[in-house]
């Protein structure tokens, strides 16, 4: 994102003598998402080192929230839209356990339509990026889900073993390393790539067949995501292999967008494309920005297939919806597995309630994909997946259960237009 540089004397601290703070973390779709206090209010951000300011975007589940010294502004991002209208602010406290900082720039946009919570499954508000990374050093562990912000002043460099340290280039409040693409003819391409771990995509390279970037001859085209002016889209596909280092990945995802999605930024100058979540979640990390260097070490993950949505499906929340629920059994007792004594309850007559439960629709189709051939549509509302009701899963989890492995036949319920109707599919993988 481009967004204008204000000029102020801000830091976050931990307090004196404390040399870390550890903060859990969930992991969503390989985006690291972290409590953050905003003027009191407690929010959930997206760690995202690609961003140089932090940006609240969804503040729709607050009954309301301070955030002082407003101007509006235009901003611009990713997307072949126009600049939106934003809000600039100054003087804000935010807090991450005991780190604090009492004087943060941040920025509000007003577009409903820039919300990660739907495709999440959890509110998600904003975004937090630069401002972090440039005062702690930051360890990243994947495997265990929490991040540790390091005094910098008080950290020794204790890499852990089978680890590398990397140096990183540090450019208009962004980090970039160094690695080679392996393409399908065997060319080894070296790449400067933006550190992303706000994107929870692979790799993305830009396409310069000049520079031996070139699109594989086996790719789809795709959205690939929302920035701040509107859609970006693209072509799916994968490489060879990404070497970072010592460290090499096969056959690795990777998204070519489309250049007009990058309209707003008139040079590029010798950036290649961006390293995402998919790949960063399999090493722990440690960020260190003031001496311009990451330790890579892998994980459980490293190893893990790169896989495409074997069903071709999207899915994302839709607000809520009512279902009606049997609270007795066919012979009338009602169980309360809360009861420590085993009680019940004997009804005289059926009794059904009325409950609240997500509404989970698909988003997006994959043209060609199984579940394209099946029937389904964007917009259908997914009832059940291999017989189990959904209403009582997460997002997350109920995308696992449409793309649990190859082979595998997938019988998903839905509801369009009033109608219910059951369709049935075989997984199987793009490439």
């Amino acid at each position: 994102m481009l967004i204008p540089f204000l000029v102020s004397a801000q830091s976050f601290v931990l307090p004196k003598n404390q040399k870390s703070q550890k903060i859990k973390f969930q992991l969503l779709n390989n985006l690291i998402l972290i409590p953050v206090e905003v003027n009191g209010a407690e929010l959930t951000f997206v760690l995202d080192s690609g961003v140089s300011r932090p940006i609240l975007f969804n503040i729709s589940d607050r009954d309301s929230l301070l955030i002082n010294n407003v101007q509006e502004i235009t901003i611009r991002g990713l997307g072949g839209g126009e600049p939106m209208a934003a809000l600039s602010s100054k003087g804000n406290t935010f807090k991450l356990g005991s780190a604090r900082n009492y004087n943060q720039d941040l920025y509000v946009v007003l577009d409903k339509e820039i919300n990660f919570s739907t495709s999440l499954g959890m509110p998600v508000h904003g975004i937090l990026g630069y401002d972090l990374f440039r005062d702690f050093v930051i360890e990243v562990n994947y495997g265990s889900r929490n991040i540790r912000l390091h005094n910098p002043d008080l950290y020794k460099d204790s890499s852990p073993k089978k680890s590398q340290t990397l140096p990183i280039s540090i450019e208009k409040r962004k980090a970039y390393i160094e690695g080679t693409v392996l393409m399908e003819d065997a060319d080894n391409v070296p790449v400067k790539l933006l550190v992303d771990t706000g994107s929870s995509d692979a790799l993305w390279l830009f396409h310069q067949p000049e520079k031996g970037l070139d699109i594989p001859e086996k790719h789809y085209e795709d959205y690939l995501g929302r920035g701040l002016s509107g859609d970006v889209f693209g072509k799916r596909t994968k490489v060879s292999g990404i070497r970072i280092g010592d460290f090499e990945l096969k056959d690795a995802k990777t998204a070519f967008p489309y250049r007009e999605s990058f309209g707003f930024i008139k040079f590029l100058g010798d950036r290649n494309g961006s390293v995402g979540g998919e790949i960063l979640k399999r090493f722990n990390i440690i960020f260190d920005y003031p001496r311009g260097q990451v330790t890579l070490k892998k994980n459980g993950n490293f190893s893990t297939p790169f896989q495409y949505n074997l069903a071709g499906i999207d899915i994302q929340h839709n607000g809520l919806r009512y279902i009606a629920e049997s609270i007795a059994g066919p012979n009338g007792v009602v169980k309360n597995n809360d009861d420590p004594f085993g009680n019940v309850q004997i009804l005289l007559e059926n009794k059904t309630r009325l409950s609240l439960v997500p509404e989970i629709i698909v988003s997006g189709i994959r043209s060609g994909s199984p579940a394209a051939e099946a029937g389904l549509r964007e917009g259908d509302v997914i009832l059940a997946v291999n017989g189990k009701r959904i209403h009582t899963y997460k997002l997350q989890e109920v995308l696992k259960m449409l793309n649990q492995k190859e082979g595998k036949r997938i019988r998903v319920l839905i509801e369009r237009y009033n109608r219910d109707l059951l369709f049935s599919f075989v997984l199987k993988k793009v490439f």
